[in-house]
C-alpha cells in the first residue's frame, strides 16, 4: 500500500511538473505549430519563457510568470514554450538554458533577451518599459513588423521598384509556374537566422537582377511557416532553401553561394541560357543610336564595307560574327549596331575610324563618352578578343570626338539584295556631225 501511495504521488508531482501552465492561466501556450500565428504575426508585445518541466529554476518562475501574466492582462501578452517537447524552438532563437524571456517587440524575428529579475513586480516593469519604447517607436514612424520580408509584403526600393515578390498558396502557380521568366524562390522562416542573414542580399541582388535582365529574372520568397503547402509540396526540410524554376521544367536547388555578387552571377546565368542574343540593328536614324547606347553599358558598332565591295553574302558574313559574338556575350547585356561605310561619316570620324578600313568596329560608352577600336582582325578569333579585353576592364580608350553622340544621318534600311552600280544615261551621238569636229580636240 506505501508502494502504491509513493508511486502515486510521485507520479502526481510528474504530472505537475510537465503541466506547469493550463487554459486557465493567463499565460499562452506556445507550440511550435502556433508560435508563427501568435507571436510572429501579432502586432501585440510579447514576453516568451522557454522552459524545461524538469528545471527547478523554471519551475520556481511559474508562479510568478502567472502572476505577471494576469496583471499586465490585455496590455503585453505573456507566453510559455515548453523546449522538451518542442525541441526546435530553443534553436530557432538561440536559447541556451533554462528559463530564458525573450522580448518579441518591434521586429518580432529578432528579439531581444529579458534581463531583469524574476519577481513578478519585475517582469511586469520590464514589460512596461518595452511597451513603451515600442509605442515610442511607432510615434517615431520606425514601427516594425515581423520582419521577413516586410512580414510577407513585397520589398522596395527607394525608388519605388519592387525588390522580391512575395509569394503565397495563392499566388504561387499563377505568378511562377505560369511564367515564362525564371524565377529564382527562396522559402524562408522568419526565426531561421541563415534567412536573417541573406534577407538584404536577397533583396539587394533582386534590384540588380531585375534591372540586368529587364524584368525576365524574378527573385521571390515564400514564408514557409505560414505557407506549408508550398514547403510540403516541393520538399522544403531546411531555411533557406533556394529553387530555381522555369517554365516547362521540374525546379531544381540552387546550389550557389548566399552573397548578393553570388546571386546576381547564377541569375545572369540563367538569363543568358534562356534569352535569345540580342538583336544586331542597322543604323538608321539617331533614335535608334540612343536608345540602344544609353540604355546598354557598351555599345558595340561596325562599319561594315560598301555593299558594291562584298555583295549581299560578304555582308552577311561579316554579320553572322557579329551574331555569334552578340550570342556569346549576350550575359553582358551589351547593345549591337552595324552601319554601312560612308553613310555616317560623322560617327567614323568621332570614333576614329577609317584608317585601319572596313570592316572595322567599335565599342562605346555612352555614359562616359569614351571609346575603344577593335585593332585586330573582324574575325570571331579578333573580335572575341577584343570583346573578352573589354569585359575585364582592359584596353585602351579614348573619348568620343566632340564629347557626344555625333549627328546621325537617316538612311534608307538595308534590303538583303547585292548592291547595283548607279545607270549612266547613254549619250545620242546621232546628230552630231564628227566631220565638224576639229581632229585635234579628239
Amino acid at each position: 500500500m506505501a508502494r502504491i501511495l509513493l508511486g502515486t504521488v510521485i507520479c502526481s508531482l510528474f504530472v505537475a511538473a510537465r503541466c506547469m501552465y493550463s487554459a486557465s492561466d493567463d499565460v499562452v501556450t506556445l507550440t511550435s505549430a502556433n508560435f508563427q500565428r501568435e507571436v510572429v504575426q501579432s502586432d501585440s508585445l510579447w514576453l516568451v519563457e522557454f522552459y524545461a518541466p524538469w528545471c527547478g529554476h523554471c519551475q520556481r518562475l511559474t508562479p510568478d510568470w502567472k502572476k505577471a501574466a494576469t496583471a499586465l492582462k490585455g496590455i503585453v501578452k505573456l507566453g510559455a514554450v515548453d523546449c522538451d517537447q518542442h525541441k526546435d524552438m530553443a534553436p530557432q532563437f538561440g536559447v541556451r538554458g533554462f528559463p530564458t524571456i525573450k522580448i518579441f517587440g518591434a521586429n518580432k524575428n529578432r528579439p531581444e533577451d529579458y534581463q531583469g529579475a524574476r519577481s513578478s513586480d519585475a517582469i511586469v516593469e520590464g514589460a512596461l518599459n518595452a511597451l513603451r519604447s515600442l509605442v515610442k517607436d511607432r510615434l517615431g514612424g520606425r514601427g516594425g513588423g515581423g520582419g521577413g520580408y516586410d512580414s510577407g509584403k513585397q520589398q522596395r526600393s527607394a525608388g519605388g521598384k519592387k525588390e522580391v515578390i512575395e509569394l503565397t498558396d495563392d499566388n504561387f502557380d499563377r505568378q511562377v509556374l505560369n511564367s515564362d521568366d525564371v524565377w529564382l524562390v527562396e522559402f524562408f522562416a522568419p526565426w531561421c537566422g541563415h534567412c536573417k542573414n541573406l534577407e538584404p542580399e536577397w533583396a539587394a541582388a533582386a534590384v540588380e537582377v531585375a534591372e540586368q535582365t529587364k524584368g525576365k529574372v524574378k527573385l521571390g520568397a515564400v514564408d514557409a511557416t505560414v505557407h506549408q503547402g508550398l514547403a510540403s509540396r516541393y520538399g522544403i526540410r531546411g531555411f533557406p532553401t533556394i529553387k530555381i524554376f522555369q517554365k516547362g521544367e521540374e525546379p531544381v536547388d540552387y546550389e550557389g553561394g548566399r552573397t548578393k555578387a553570388d546571386i546576381v552571377a547564377r541569375a545572369l546565368d540563367l538569363f543568358s541560357e534562356n534569352a535569345p542574343p540580342p538583336e544586331i540593328r542597322e543604323i538608321l536614324n539617331e533614335d535608334i543610336v540612343k536608345k540602344t547606347c544609353e540604355e546598354h553599358q557598351l555599345c558595340i558598332v561596325a562599319v561594315l564595307p560598301h555593299i558594291l565591295d562584298t555583295g549581299a553574302s560578304g555582308r552577311n558574313s561579316y554579320l553572322e560574327v557579329m551574331l555569334k559574338m552578340a550570342d556569346k556575350y549576350k550575359k553582358k547585356m551589351w547593345g549591337w549596331l552595324w552601319t554601312e561605310a560612308g553613310a555616317q561619316l560623322d560617327m567614323e570620324t568621332s570614333l576614329g575610324i577609317g584608317g585601319f578600313g572596313y570592316p572595322a568596329m567599335a565599342a562605346v560608352n555612352a555614359r562616359k563618352m569614351k571609346f575603344a577600336l577593335l585593332k585586330g582582325s573582324f574575325s570571331e578569333q579578333g573580335i572575341n578578343e577584343f570583346l573578352r579585353e573589354l569585359s575585364f576592364g582592359r584596353g585602351s580608350t579614348s573619348p568620343v570626338g566632340g564629347g557626344a553622340i555625333p549627328k546621325i544621318n537617316t538612311v534608307e534600311p538595308w534590303d538583303g539584295k547585292d548592291g547595283e552600280l548607279p545607270v549612266e544615261d547613254d549619250i545620242d551621238l546621232s546628230d552630231v556631225d564628227l566631220d565638224d569636229i576639229d581632229k585635234d580636240e579628239l
